[in-house]
């Protein structure tokens, strides 16, 4: 299957064409009207999204009977199956034919893994619960497509941490993605923790989130590596709801990552803080394509978005495009960003204290990724992402660094320290 030959197609010959049903139409119709993504997309103008959608690509075949095993708080999703459920849990997890479909995305890739997915995979929460939804890729060069809805009871808290295992994928395309419908007065904790390497499995995750009356998201991002991968995201935010998002990238070689996000204040009183905290070594491109928009109903909405990039390398680039599009005066906007080198008169103090260059440059990096860890409440949570971001970034955790005075040649990503 080509992914560009359905941007001449009508719907109903998408419809016929992925053999998907006529519940599905409202999907088919959007992604005729938006076409499918090219270098010319404004949400994938950094990305190179064009080589991806002229492939030829063998779609996974997701079906049929497969025994579930019980898991320590985990919901282990296998190629767009669950095959792990939790013990001891109270989540409501099956498959639907369908959700409810956002009618405004713009992403095109969205209605896209929507069409391909047979079903739906419907987790709800009805009381406060924490659990790790662990997506694992295990199909090299195909292309997967796979939808996942959460729900949230009224008045409940949940935490979802996510990761993602994929050694096996390597050369994949996975079209994912949540839809999240948060209850009135209910609050999710969404953490992503997704590490990369080059020639690994390709992400491009769309998400809805739909943020209820006083209801509340924190939703972090942390994405290492070399390989490529994307996530859009659209938010609606009712009235007095809020979303904090914080994000955290570290990419190397000449990977293409990052965010691209819009956020809509539709209910007034709404609260969004979105920040961006990006680490780019040798050719990477980050990635911050981020707009706030503010209806005429949203009064006294307060609105805040900052990017912010270190770039260790002179070939490093940072695509940093934060927007606010407002239609009302009675609201509290700032938006922000800023791209430099690491600071020299931090380094030289640093070294002046008799701290070599390099161990002074790693100190600085990971100051400046710990204020978005660190925002993190739970602390486990916290010193699992540490250990990523710092096995990325030089190849051992702090523990095991001191240990070895940093003695460290080479990074697991191949980098040299």
């Amino acid at each position: 299957m080509r992914p560009a030959l359905l941007g001449a197609m009508t719907p109903e010959e998408i419809l016929e064409t992925l053999q998907a049903g006529e519940e599905k139409l409202e999907a088919a119709r959007r992604l005729a009207q938006l076409g499918m993504p090219t270098r010319k997309s404004e949400a994938y103008r950094y990305f190179e999204i064009e080589p991806l959608m002229e492939r030829d690509w063998e779609p996974v075949q997701i079906g049929g009977e497969i025994e579930i095993t019980e898991s320590e708080r985990q919901i282990v999703i296998t190629d767009g199956i669950v095959t792990q459920l939790p013990r001891d849990v109270e989540v409501q997890v099956a498959c639907s034919s369908a959700v409810d479909l956002s009618g405004k995305h713009f992403d095109p890739l969205y209605y896209l893994s929507h069409l391909m997915s047979p079903e739906i995979i419907s987790i709800r929460f009805r009381r406060d619960e924490k659990v790790t939804i662990v997506h694992r890729f295990t199909q090299p060069g195909k292309l997967l497509a796979y939808r996942t809805a959460l729900y949230l009871d009224a008045n409940v808290r949940v935490q979802v941490e996510e990761r993602y295992e994929g050694e096996q994928a390597c050369g994949a395309l996975v079209l994912g993605g949540y839809d999240a419908f948060i209850a009135r007065d209910a609050r999710l904790s969404l953490i992503k923790d997704q590490t990369l390497r080059e020639g690994d499995y390709t992400p491009i995750l769309s998400h809805r989130i739909k943020v209820d009356t006083q209801a509340s998201c924190d939703w972090h991002t942390f994405d290492f590596g070399a390989g490529n991968g994307l996530q859009l995201v659209d938010v609606e935010l009712h009235e007095h709801a809020t979303i904090d998002a914080d994000h955290l990238l570290y990419a190397t070689d000449h990977c293409r990552r990052g965010t691209v996000s819009r956020i809509v204040h539709i209910g007034q009183s709404s609260t969004s803080n979105q920040r961006a905290k990006n680490i780019l070594a040798e050719k990477a491109r980050g990635i911050f394509d981020a707009l706030i928009k503010v209806e005429h109903t949203g009064k006294y909405t307060k609105a805040h978005q900052n990017s912010k990039a270190i770039l260790l390398n002179d070939g490093a680039y940072m695509a940093s495009k934060p927007q606010l599009e407002i239609y009302i005066d009675d609201l509290e906007a700032s938006h922000g960003s800023t791209t430099g080198q690491l600071d020299e008169a931090q380094l030289f103090y640093l070294r002046s204290r008799g701290i070599a260059k390099e161990e002074a440059r790693k100190m600085l990096i990971l100051a400046f990724a710990n204020e978005i860890i660190d925002a993190l409440e739970d602390e486990a949570l916290r010193e699992r992402l540490h250990a990523s971001f710092e096995t990325a970034y030089w190849g051992q955790t702090q523990v095991s660094c001191m240990e070895t005075c940093h003695g460290c040649e080479e990074t697991a990503l191949g980098e040299k320290a």
